[in-house]
């Protein structure tokens, strides 16, 4: 099911449609959920909830180590980052449908980007392992940018690089969301990421995408099923 959040006055289809990558593109979920445990248990030695550890997903690594132990962030950056790639390869999926949604929307005529906090090597890395960065016109990497989400700066960017148009960003965490709708996009949230629908709700999405097929029918059509209760 697609679900909106009713009163927002959208047109019919967005484009250009710009993603998040991790937990929305390509499936790293377990690769940063064993990234964590892993860096946190070696360096820290001890274990935190999941909660804690996945908070800050969503912004650049070294902000999120600087959340875990300021004092140790530069260690439980450099051991996530060697275990995280020497890991990749064998940890990282692709979604069930996902390059089909992708060629989809091509098809439809829909210019494609990707705004990250991911580095432009591990950017370079999920792509190659899954074989989708040919469909994106404009990518925007952690490097790119001075400000990174939640602020729009990011989003802003791409956008303008795809040449701007009545656009909508689609992510998995909170400052996903609160980055596109900052930027003055249309926001969607899917459910097939590390954050809850709850999360997500929180940061008040405009559409809530529970599979990935259902961004083409959102996306080309403009196509929601049912309302969020207020």
């Amino acid at each position: 099911m697609v679900t909106s959040i009713p009163d927002r006055g959208r047109a019919a289809g967005f484009d250009p449609v710009v993603f998040d990558l991790d937990g929305t593109v390509v499936d790293t979920v377990e690769l940063m959920r064993d990234s964590f445990r892993y860096t946190v248990k070696k360096v820290l030695g001890s274990e935190l909830p999941e909660s804690v550890m996945l908070a800050g997903v969503g912004q650049p690594l070294m902000l999120q180590m600087q959340a875990l132990s300021p004092e140790h962030a530069d260690e439980l950056y450099d051991v996530y980052r060697e275990y995280n790639h020497r890991r990749h390869d064998e940890l990282i999926r692709s979604y069930e449908g996902m390059q089909a949604v992708l060629e989809s929307l091509k098809t439809a005529g829909r210019r494609l980007g990707i705004v990250t906090s991911k580095s432009a090597d591990t950017t370079q890395m999920a792509f190659k392992a899954i074989g989708i960065g040919h469909l994106f016109e404009a990518i925007v990497t952690a490097g790119d940018t001075t400000e990174h989400k939640p602020s729009p700066v990011p989003v802003q960017l791409c956008v303008q690089r795809l040449g701007g148009g009545h656009g909508i960003y689609i992510g998995d965490s909170p400052v996903d969301i609160r980055a596109g709708a900052a930027a003055g996009l249309a926001t969607a949230a899917v459910l097939w990421g590390i954050f809850s629908k709850e999360d997500l709700l929180t940061a008040r999405p405009d559409y809530v995408l529970a599979a990935p097929q259902q961004i083409v029918s959102l996306c080309v059509h403009g196509q929601a099923l049912a309302e969020v209760e207020p």
